[in-house]
Order: structure tokens, then sequence, then C-alpha cells
């Protein structure tokens, strides 16, 4: 007598089986948060390994024409993300083109900072953020600011925010690559 209704759990139907067995996937939603997660964690341990055992006066040297430091790069990526996560959190101002002149101060170690001290307000903001991602409608929009950079009416998702953040992290992963070369030639990769 052969089972009618292939659906039905039995031993020799293997999808069936299997179907039974294997333990459910992820949401899609979980998936991709876990993959901006991943994608941004790599990009800021790039950024990481290239202060590796540097001190304070190592990791403020300038070793290009640019006014760029490794310290600098730690503390304005920090910022950067800051920022976005709190306009992808509806702060719309807080990535405003107001105050121009703090900016430049996000690329310097400023007296009574250390590269430590730095790395650990990193550290922090990234557990802010993983904190917000965990919990974050990703198709959730907000408008951006008025800004020569921005097109006029733009609204970023919060998908839109974490891909920026990643990106601007790992540009400024291949700056430090770079510094960081000129500096001892230490390497992040290759």
């Amino acid at each position: 007598m052969t089972n009618s209704n292939p659906t039905k759990t039995n031993p020799t139907n293997t999808a069936a089986t299997t179907a039974v067995m294997t333990p459910p996937a992820a949401s899609p939603s979980r998936r991709e948060r876990d993959d901006l997660a991943g994608l941004l964690e790599r990009q800021r341990s790039f950024l990481r390994y290239t202060t590796a055992g540097l001190d304070d006066d190592r990791a403020t040297r300038r070793t290009t024409v640019s006014e760029l430091t490794l310290a600098g790069l730690v503390k304005h990526v920090a910022a950067t993300e800051r920022a976005w996560i709190a306009f992808a959190g509806g702060d719309t101002a807080a990535v405003s083109p107001e105050g121009a002149e703090r900016w430049a101060d996000e690329f310097r170690m400023l007296p009574g900072e250390t590269l430590a001290g730095l790395l650990e307000a990193y550290a922090d903001t990234a557990r802010a953020t993983e904190r917000f991602l965990a919990t974050a409608e990703l198709d959730a929009t907000h408008p951006l600011p008025e800004a020569p950079w921005f097109e006029p009416g733009s609204r970023w998702s919060v998908r839109q925010v974490l891909l920026h953040i990643a990106v601007e992290t790992a540009q400024h992963a291949g700056h430090a690559d770079i510094i960081r070369e000129s500096l001892d030639g230490q390497r992040t990769m290759g």
C-alpha cells in the first residue's frame, strides 16, 4: 500500500523528514541585519588593525602630504558613525552641515586625548550601533538635511545609512593602511 499523501511524515519520504528535522532559517530581516553588522565590523577591524602597537606620538604622525593621521581617522570614523546612527534614529540634525568648525577637530587627537581613549570611544560607538541595529526598522526613512552634497528632498532609509557607514569606514581604513605602511611598513593586507 502506498501513501497517497506525500506531505505526511513518513520515514521513506525524505523531503518531509528533512523539512521536519531542519531548524528554521533566520528571517530575511535578521539575516540582513547580521550581514550589515558583519560588513561594518569587518571594516572597523581593518581600521583598528592599522593602529596596533602604536603609541600616541606615532598615531598622530603625518606620513603623507595630507593632514590625516591614524588617531584622527579613528576619531573621525567614530564621530561619523555616531552622527549617522543618530540620524537613522530620527535626529535629522545630527548630519547637518552646521558646525563645520568642529569637523576639523574630528580629524585630530586633541590635548588630553589618547589613542587608547579614541579606540575605546570607537568600541562604545560600535556597541551602540549594534544595539540600534538589533531593533531598527531597516526600511524607515528620514529626510536628509539641505546641503550641497545631498539631492534636495532626498530621504535615506536606515539600510542606506548603515551601508553608508560601512563605505565610509572602508574608505578611511584604506587611508589608514597607506598611512601605516608609510609610517613603518606594516600593512593590513597583502
